[in-house]
């Protein structure tokens, strides 16, 4: 890591996000301590992202996966653990965020996940997408599920270049999820309506 986080930043609004977040994955994520508190503004920039993904039609299932998936292929330590730490509390996508390295070919995914996949896959290699790929995407989503698709797929790629260049890796938060869920037992994964596994088109 090439900063060293802050451990108490100034600011109330910072502190107050920092005790939730700490109840929610059982320590303080490391980039809010790293970068944050060197940049309050940046708090709310990162609120207002919060905001648009919880307002997004497409299933929170598949949002994770799309994200999960853009911060492999980025290499993004921190984001891949906490993904995982998500999918850990909530039960969500479990199977499929630890499959795929063989989204093309494990049963575990629907054709529209695995249209969504590639599209962010050639998105995030290429910038640009071809008109197979793109004709795909549409045959199982409609044109805002394509928006939203696109934007988290941006989304991610700021999160993974906020991470990757300070060298912030892995904070163990899926080390804490899978404790706390052995703790409490099995619980049973959200129910979505089945949203993230079928297609909106």
């Amino acid at each position: 890591m090439r900063l060293t986080p802050i451990e108490r930043p100034r600011g109330l609004v910072l502190r107050v996000f920092l005790w939730l977040s700490t109840r929610w994955f059982g320590k303080p994520p490391t980039p809010y301590r790293v970068a944050i508190a060197r940049m309050p503004a940046g708090l709310w920039t990162m609120l207002g992202i919060y905001w648009g993904l919880a307002r997004l039609r497409l299933g929170r299932g598949l949002q994770l996966l799309l994200q999960t998936h853009v911060a492999r292929l980025n290499g993004c330590g921190f984001c891949l653990d906490i993904g995982r730490a998500v999918a850990v509390q909530t039960g969500l996508m479990l199977d499929q965020v630890d499959a795929l390295d063989a989204w093309r070919t494990s049963p575990a995914f629907t054709p529209a996940e695995r249209a969504a996949l590639a599209y962010v896959e050639e998105a995030k290699l290429n910038k640009r997408v071809a008109d197979t790929t793109f004709a795909e995407l549409r045959r199982n989503f409609d044109e805002r599920s394509i928006v939203e698709i696109t934007w988290l797929c941006a989304v991610e790629n700021y999160f993974n270049l906020m991470n990757l260049p300070l060298e912030i890796e892995s904070d163990g938060l899926c080390a804490i999820a899978e404790s706390r869920r052995a703790a409490r037992g099995s619980l049973p994964p959200i129910d979505e309506g089945g949203a993230e596994r079928a297609s909106v088109a």
